[in-house]
């Protein structure tokens, strides 16, 4: 009588475990496929960057290469700048994303933890940051870099994308901070510790993921940003990255290949590090969805 009763169930165990298979195999058949639609244009981009002009113009943008050559990525070095560009755009990720980060994770931790009068009015004027379009300070911003002496100066820059970087970060601090047990906070005001201890010793090593995370945002923004660059800077010399590529333009705007092959110099860096880091960016992003 039990050996009855068991096959169907037996029957039915199978039945769930082949549909769930089924389900898996074309949800990773789906991924996959999306996967490859959004990698497609960093592929074509490689492509593009390692053949030669003559073969791109003949054959075609989709077409196979019939041969691979390194002097795109030459040309495309001196064409761009790159030598100084890269170094003042380096220059800036070492100086201003550190220091935005920092002030950022100050302000977060004491609008988050700290009793502070008028906090509501901070967060409220931080915040309104984010409303804020950056077409419309143009003008207003190059009046006040310029009375200030600061234009075609690389480090004139930190300035602007310090005001317009900071908003966002205290968002996403502020927010994973408020997810850190307060009794923590008040463990550690109780053994005598103050608040620049307990924001160094405490929250910080508690908030790495979410560190990480406006820091590689941060990063990625000051890499590529290019609107202020463009407005501030006159000299080659104090040229970004994103500006050096304007070079292009004029005499080199039928070079595709070497156009290509400077994007890619462009974005390599940044396109590593996030990879590297992704993980890290992820559990800070979802770090204040998953806690309490």
């Amino acid at each position: 009588m039990s050996s009855v009763t068991a096959a169907p169930t037996a029957k039915v165990v199978t039945t769930t475990v082949t549909a769930k298979a089924k389900s898996g195999l074309v949800l990773t058949v789906m991924t996959a496929a999306v996967a490859l639609f959004w990698i497609s244009p960093l592929a074509l981009l490689l492509v593009t960057a390692a053949r030669p002009l003559s073969d791109f113009v003949g054959n075609g943008a989709l077409s196979w290469p019939s041969a691979f050559t390194w002097e795109n990525f030459t040309d495309a070095w001196d064409i761009g700048n790159f030598a100084a560009t890269y170094s003042n755009s380096a220059l800036l990720l070492v100086l201003k994303v550190p220091l935005g980060v920092l002030v950022s994770a100050m302000l977060g931790f004491a609008l988050a933890k700290l009793r502070m009068r008028f906090r509501r009015t901070v967060m409220f004027t931080v915040f309104l940051g984010l409303t804020i379009p950056i077409y419309i300070t143009i003008v207003p911003v190059f009046i006040m870099m310029r009375s200030a002496g600061a234009t075609d100066s690389v480090l004139g820059l930190i300035g602007p994308y310090l005001a317009f970087g900071i908003p966002f970060q205290v968002l996403v601090l502020q927010s994973f901070f408020r997810q850190l047990p307060d009794e923590i906070v008040e463990a550690a005001r109780i053994d005598g510790a103050g608040d620049w201890r307990i924001f160094w010793r405490i929250v910080l090593p508690l908030s790495t993921p979410a560190l990480v995370t406006v820091l590689i945002l941060d990063a990625v923004a000051t890499w590529n940003e290019f609107l202020f660059a463009l407005i501030l800077l006159n000299s080659d010399d104090n040229k970004t990255l994103p500006v050096g590529l304007l070079n292009f333009q004029g005499q080199f705007s039928n070079n595709t290949t070497g156009q290509a092959a400077g994007i890619l110099i462009a974005v390599v860096p940044i396109l590593i590090a996030y990879t590297l880091l992704q993980r890290w960016i992820v559990a800070g992003l979802t770090a204040g969805a998953t806690k309490g």
